[in-house]
């Protein structure tokens, strides 16, 4: 409780930051200024986020999944000319983004654990591991390990 009483603290502070000094952490963050015009409320909110980040942690990677596609449609999109001093299209990186893999009814998925194979057979209604029903697939990783882990990273998916 007490970190994010800290945290909610920094991020009111920021509030008394000028625009000069909040674009002064963006570049310090992002390695590079603001875009020319940004307000400086958005500088502000760029600031909190950051702050957070860096304090309680930042997305999730379900999360950061679900929005690699837009961010690859974007920088897609960005294009600036030579003259403008900025990002050519050249210059855009865009990453393959891999799927994540579909399950099938009728899919068999085998794990080794401590020397022992585990076999979940994947059904409609959700996944069979010995002889029960389980809706999820980190259920059945948490069964087979005492302990909280992804499903899907469990049995390599």
């Amino acid at each position: 409780m007490r970190g994010t009483l800290d945290v909610d603290a920094e991020v009111a502070a920021l509030n008394d930051l000028s625009r000069d000094d909040l674009a002064h952490r963006w570049r310090k963050v992002y390695g590079y200024p603001p875009p020319k015009g940004v307000r400086r409320d958005f500088l502000l909110r760029a600031a909190a986020w950051h702050l957070q980040v860096k304090r309680v942690g930042g997305l999730s990677p379900d999360a950061r999944r679900l929005l690699r596609p837009a961010i690859i449609n974007a920088k897609k999109q960005l294009v600036v000319t030579e003259s403008g001093g900025g990002i050519r299209e050249a210059d855009i990186r865009v990453e393959e983004v891999k799927p994540r893999k579909r399950l099938s009814p009728g899919m068999r998925l085998i794990r080794e654990w401590n020397g022992r194979s585990h076999v979940v057979d994947v059904l409609e209604e959700g996944f069979a591991f010995e002889g029960r029903l389980h809706k999820s697939l980190t259920a059945i990783a948490q069964q087979i390990t005492g302990t909280h882990w992804s499903g899907p990273r469990f049995f390599g998916l």
